[in-house]
């Protein structure tokens, strides 16, 4: 168990919780990777952190609670609960997520989140579309691209 990679897990996690972006990039190393089902792959801290901007923009703000932390010299791991009203629908979405990361320089190099999109889909978009189609591939893409789209228009941080 390596404390000091526990602690920037949790100083992460808090930050996010507080919705404290500044506090949440001093976690990231300037070359980190992000990815997720909605955002596969998101490069560079300024990137990754934008990501960020538009997912603690939702309407009633993003709520997370975190857990189970656990890391080594190179990788760590945690499990967190997120909340919030997607703004597409109005409809609240409740995702516990598997995340993973890796350090180097003592900073997360890498940070993957892992959760069923098919579910996030029936919640966060309802009925019909996120019950039928919530499984697709088409449906996956049409949602990665929308987000990208966003991610791409919001600009530099």
């Amino acid at each position: 168990m390596n404390d000091q990679h526990v602690a920037l897990i949790s100083a992460f996690f808090d930050a996010l919780g507080r919705a404290d972006l500044a506090a949440m990039e001093t976690c990231y190393h300037p070359e980190v990777s992000f990815g997720d089902p909605i955002y596969p792959e998101v490069e560079g801290r300024d990137r990754v952190m934008r990501m960020w901007r538009l997912r603690l923009d939702v309407r009633d703000g993003l709520r997370s609670e975190h857990r189970d932390v656990t890391a080594d010299d190179h990788t760590g791991t945690a499990r967190w609960t997120a909340r919030y009203t997607f703004p597409g629908t109005g409809r609240e979405a409740v995702l516990e997520i598997d995340a993973f990361f890796r350090f180097d320089d003592n900073l997360i190099v890498r940070h993957h989140d892992e959760f069923d999109f098919r579910r996030w889909s029936r919640m966060a978009l309802g009925r019909p579309h996120g019950l039928i189609f919530g499984w697709t591939p088409m449906w996956r893409k049409t949602i990665r691209d929308r987000a990208a789209q966003q991610l791409d228009a919001l600009g530099p941080a």
